[in-house]
């Protein structure tokens, strides 16, 4: 199988919506097609993201990642966050997750950041050993934490009086 690299376009939207939906499903979350779709065309069209596509020679995309740009404030540099990275189910062990990580190393490159930042699961042990294999380096010193954030229930709670 021939795989080629490349920057999504607009009309890839509804083939990354389904390696998407995919990703999403495989960190249990539940299916949701619409959502999908409205979100990857909604990066791409804001130009919030950068979306890589492993595309086959039948022309089906194999794979896709997102980069988000972001910066390091320690080292007062642009990054990018590799977000998502999702090979599809039939094309895994065939390098395609290699390529786009490769991909996305050069368009880092290419655009100037310092480095790429990622997070996988603990159980995810396929992908660490291919991040591994490419030189990428688990942080052993640093702790991920995150938080929801929920929305105030009315106004009082969203604003402060100038007297506060």
């Amino acid at each position: 199988m021939g795989i080629i690299t490349r920057e999504a376009r607009e009309s890839d939207v509804p083939a990354i919506a389904e390696l998407f939906d995919l990703y999403r499903q495989f960190y249990e979350q539940p299916p949701n097609i619409t959502l999908a779709q409205a979100f990857i065309a909604e990066r791409l069209a804001k130009s919030e993201s950068v979306i890589l596509v492993a595309e086959s020679d039948t022309s089906e995309l194999a794979g896709f990642c997102q980069l988000y740009p972001t910066f390091c404030s320690v080292e007062a540099q642009p990054i990018y966050a590799l977000y998502d990275l999702f090979v599809r189910p039939s094309a895994r062990k065939t390098g395609v997750g290699r390529l786009l990580l490769q991909a996305a190393e050069a368009k880092a490159a290419q655009t100037g950041k310092a480095r790429m930042d990622l997070t996988t699961a603990r159980t995810n042990k396929p992908a660490q050993a291919l991040y591994e294999s490419l030189g990428w380096i688990r942080d052993e010193v640093f702790f991920a934490y995150n938080r929801r954030v929920t929305k105030p229930r009315n106004e009082k709670e969203r604003t402060c009086s100038p007297s506060e």
